[in-house]
């Protein structure tokens, strides 16, 4: 049972996960909490190991999520279910690719899709930063350090673009995280 589970829970974030990893946060985040896989506090951890680690964060956090919940069968199948959507429409789009991008109707959608995406990511950005700094509306709860560890890089980017009038690396800004995270937290 639990691997239907999976592969419909994961299959449904590959099939209505629009605009890559950080627009399909919210779908992976209602799918988790309905099936109880991961808690809240657990699942922010893994988003932010995913984002870490080398490869796109839904197959990333599929594979955890399969393997913490059966092994490495789990895996494989949560895995195979987040990726096969997108395999089955590229190739579909890769068929009609010529014809379907100068459909104006097709033009017309990608374009209003556009700004959905845009909000999705910035909601979701929004709503870490917020449950991670002060906790929930039910559980308002002030985490100093998550505070003071997005200060320091919100400073860090605009003072850097400020300097060097460059957007600062994201590789970068992940190591100045990291550094952070393990001087807060770490020791």
């Amino acid at each position: 049972m639990i691997y239907l589970d999976l592969f419909l829970g994961f299959l449904k974030v590959g099939c209505f996960a629009f605009g890559g990893a950080y627009g399909a946060i919210p779908l992976i985040r209602d799918v988790v909490m309905s099936y109880g896989w991961l808690s809240d506090e657990m699942l922010t951890y893994m988003i932010a190991v995913s984002e870490s680690t080398p490869g796109p964060i839904m197959v990333n956090l599929a594979t955890y999520i399969g393997s913490s919940q059966a092994g490495f069968p789990g895996a494989v199948t949560a895995t195979l279910a987040v990726v096969l959507p997108s395999f089955l429409i590229i190739l579909l789009v890769t068929a009609l690719l010529k014809t379907a991008l100068k459909n104006k109707y097709v033009q017309a959608v990608l374009r209003g899709l556009k700004p959905c995406v845009i909000g999705i990511v910035l909601a979701t950005g929004i709503y870490m930063v917020f449950t991670n700094c002060f906790g929930t509306v039910t559980a308002i709860n002030v985490n100093i350090q998550a505070v003071i560890i997005t200060a320091l890089l919100l400073t860090s980017m605009s003072g850097y673009k400020c300097l060097v009038k460059k957007k600062l690396s994201p590789v970068l800004l992940i190591v100045i995280s990291a550094i952070a995270g393990i001087m807060v937290f770490g020791v």
